[in-house]
């Protein structure tokens, strides 16, 4: 029972003599020192004379500079104590300026004329330094030889240690060479064809009312101002919007590798523009890679950076998590009393994802980022991607998205084939329309989501005839969808206007029903199997519904555009009809729960508050997005929602490809007679206002009830009291008009609510 306090007391002393012994042990380790450098004198005294023969060899070959050897010497030395020689592999360019300058210097040695027979027989700079400046002769050329050596090494070293600035020096001093030596004409080159596209673009938005764009020749507004005279020629007569259409179509539209389909050209991929890919430096990854998981390290997370994958916009950085190991402390005691402190593992555990996830703002601090978007984890990865934006952002353009073997792959298998953009990893990304089936686009306003709508229908544009492809597009902005009037794939010119977009989601229900019966006619499951055996003008065309603003649809109809996009989201897939769907303000009364669970596909822009995402993506993420074309984008069978970089799409290119098809008129298709349609609707207005859906029952109730009051209504219909006013209007007019004597219906107008 008495062992314990005793031996606390010797594990008290022992430890005081473990520290008292401490003291001779240093002693040792000096007087050791002492011997040492004791003995290495005694060696240098006697074999001085070898010594001396050795140094004088040194000196005769390389001079002076065994200085830049001993500095070499020490700072490899340094590096090697202070566990850094990773920067010989991170900085190697910056190593090889700095031996450049050291022969530089050397060389300078080696031009210095000075012998002594006795220590620098061959120059200051020994017969290396010489070698160095080609063993330049006294007098003649030698010197100037030496010195362009000199120079010439100089040039090196800056150009490895600054390689940008110094490329940009040097093209500009060829561009200044050949601004200097080629000769300039003397006469103004032709106007490209985007200048030409570009100065007869269309201005005004009230040819969206006319059925076809060139059915008479018109003069632009622009062609009215007058042209100055160029090198003293005659000055040129203004041309119109045919005419250039005219030379859209013959630069593109005349060559021999065209695709004809059903006697429509299909555009050259040669219409759109290509953009140069920005080079992105490894070193800087590498460097960014180190000081990522340098910050995790000072915070106590152990974890490393295996992958990294660097995109347009962003680089993502795969963060692997490390594990978190405890140990405990064991007091041993050795042989000769003394007690000895060992470490032992106690626990192994991984370092959780949350402790990574929750040092957002701490990285974005280190790494002088706007903003780090953590996605954790990657799907199908086991690491943790921390994305990070690039210095400079890389353009990606249409064209070098539809290039790549991705969308072509998918194109061969499916016409309705769209380019989205690249990931985070640089990969083009393409999506199959009919497999969406409907996609949901949501972004604050710069963000690019109306870029997003011309890609879609560009990308469509490509590779459908108007007898595959027809598109019925809605723009109440009035600015942003109009030039595409002059297409031959539109069933109606773009509308601009609210009531007349209600009529056009009228027009979708009836259109969807009437393919339904011809296919149930023919036994036809979907649009693919009646049209199989088609040809020509008897297909079914694909409907494309693309809306550019649902906002201020839902303000002009709430009940009416929510029930006919929930209808034609739930029903029209098989018959062919898409709608794509955007909206800057994304809030729970304009993308709503149901229009949500019928619309799964989904692109996110960026959004100005967390809300917003969770609104369109169920999730947080669209809130940190850099915007101009940064986006995330939920497919239908994703967990998560991936971060791409959509694809620029410039004026000058959506207006090329509008030319060309403009410049195919005589085969144009019959517009689909959408006016005529909506007239003869059963569903029309009432007072100017949308005929409700529940008028049929309400007036069912007006003639098996004596007395139908706004109340009555609410209360038999399940409806809201401004809804229930609304119907009791509509079935006094209709009851009116119709002349039914209903009784009880003479009752005073004034409900109680």
């Amino acid at each position: 029972m008495s062992r314990k306090p005793e031996y606390d007391d010797i594990r008290e002393r022992g430890g005081r003599r473990s520290r008292a012994s401490d003291r001779p042990r240093g002693a040792a380790r000096g007087l050791w020192i002492f011997i040492g450098i004791l003995v290495v004198v005694v060696l240098i005294i006697i074999f001085r004379s070898q010594i001396n023969d050795f140094f004088l060899a040194i000196f005769k070959n390389i001079g002076w500079g065994i200085l830049f050897v001993i500095a070499a010497i020490l700072m490899f030395t340094v590096l090697t104590w202070r566990r850094n020689i990773s920067s010989f592999y991170y900085f190697w360019n910056r190593w090889v300026g700095v031996v450049f300058f050291v022969f530089a210097a050397w060389g300078i040695l080696g031009l210095i004329q000075y012998i002594s027979a006795s220590l620098t027989p061959n120059g200051l700079g020994g017969s290396f330094g010489a070698g160095l400046v080609a063993n330049p002769a006294p007098g003649g050329y030698g010197i100037l030889i030496g010195v362009l050596c000199i120079l010439a090494y100089i040039v090196v070293g800056f150009f490895f240690m600054m390689p940008r600035q110094s490329w940009n020096v040097v093209k500009g001093f060829f561009k200044f060479l050949a601004s200097v030596v080629m000769v300039r004409p003397s006469r103004k080159p032709p106007a490209k064809q985007g200048e030409l596209a570009q100065q007869y673009r269309p201005q005004n938005t009230a040819s969206v009312e006319n059925k076809t764009l060139y059915s008479e020749p018109r003069e632009h507004p622009i062609a009215s101002e007058p042209k100055p005279v160029i090198s003293g020629l005659p000055t040129a007569q203004p041309r119109g919007l045919k005419q250039v259409t005219e030379d859209v179509w013959k630069k593109y539209g005349h060559s021999a590798k065209l695709v004809e389909v059903d006697g429509w050209k299909l555009p050259p991929i040669d219409i759109l523009d290509t953009s140069p890919e920005v080079q992105f430096s490894e070193a800087d990854n590498l460097q960014r890679a180190k000081l990522i998981e340098n910050t995790l390290s000072s915070y106590g997370v152990d974890a490393k950076v295996v992958q990294i994958n660097a995109g347009p916009t962003v680089t993502q950085f795969g963060v692997e998590p490390g594990w978190d190991v405890k140990y405990r402390e064991v007091r041993d005691r050795d042989r000769d009393g003394r007690i000895q402190v060992r470490r032992e593992e106690v626990s192994k555990t991984r370092v959780k994802v949350e402790r990574i996830a929750s040092l957002t703002n701490d990285l974005s601090l280190a790494l002088a980022a706007p903003t780090i978007r953590i996605e954790a984890p990657v799907p199908g990865k086991s690491f943790i991607g921390v994305e990070v934006p690039n210095m400079t952002s890389d353009m990606v353009s249409l064209r070098g998205v539809v290039e790549t073997s991705a969308f072509q792959k998918l194109v061969s298998k499916a016409k309705m084939a769209l380019a989205l953009g690249k990931g985070a990893g640089g990969e083009s990304v393409a999506a199959d329309l009919t497999k969406m089936p409907h996609l949901l686009v949501a972004g604050a306003t710069g963000s690019g989501k109306t870029v997003c709508l011309n890609t879609v229908i560009c990308c469509l544009l490509l590779n459908n005839t108007p007898n595959e492809v027809r598109f019925i597009l809605i723009d109440p902005k009035r600015v942003e969808l109009t030039q595409y009037n002059s297409i031959p794939h539109l069933a109606t010119p773009v509308i601009v206007d609210t009531e007349k977009a209600l009529n056009a989601l009228r027009w979708l229900c009836q259109e969807m029903d009437q393919r339904y019966k011809k296919m149930a006619a023919t036994g036809a499951r979907n649009i693919e199997g009646y049209n199989k055996d088609k040809r020509g003008a008897d297909k079914l065309p694909y409907l494309v519904l693309i809306i550019d603003e649902l906002a201020d649809l839902m303000m002009a109809g709430y009940d009416e555009v929510e029930t006919n996009l929930c209808r034609l989201a739930q029903l029209a897939r098989a018959t062919g009809i898409h709608l794509v769907v955007a909206t800057q303000r994304p809030s729970v009364d304009v993308v709503t729960g149901l229009i949500k669970a019928n619309v799964p596909t989904r692109i996110s822009f960026a959004v100005t508050s967390a809300v917003d995402s969770r609104t369109i993506l169920d999730g947080v993420g669209a809130e940190k997005l850099l915007g101009r074309g940064d986006m995330l984008f939920m497919p239908t069978d994703a967990a998560k929602p991936k971060r791409l970089q959509g694809c620029f799409l410039s004026d000058t290119e959506i207006e090329r490809l509008v030319y060309f098809w403009g410049g195919q008129r005589q085969q144009e298709p019959d517009k689909l007679k959408l006016e005529t349609l909506v007239a003869t609707a059963p569903i029309g207005t009432i007072g100017g206002h949308p005929r409700d859906a529940l008028l049929e029952q309400a007036k069912a109730l007006a003639k098996e009830y004596n007395d139908v009051s706004t109340s009555f209504l609410q209360r038999k219909l399940h409806i809201g009291y401004p809804r229930a006013a609304r119907l009791k209007e509509q079935l006094d007019a209709v009851l009116e008009q119709d002349g039914e004597d209903i009784p009880g219906h003479d009752t005073p107008k004034e409900d109680i609510y």
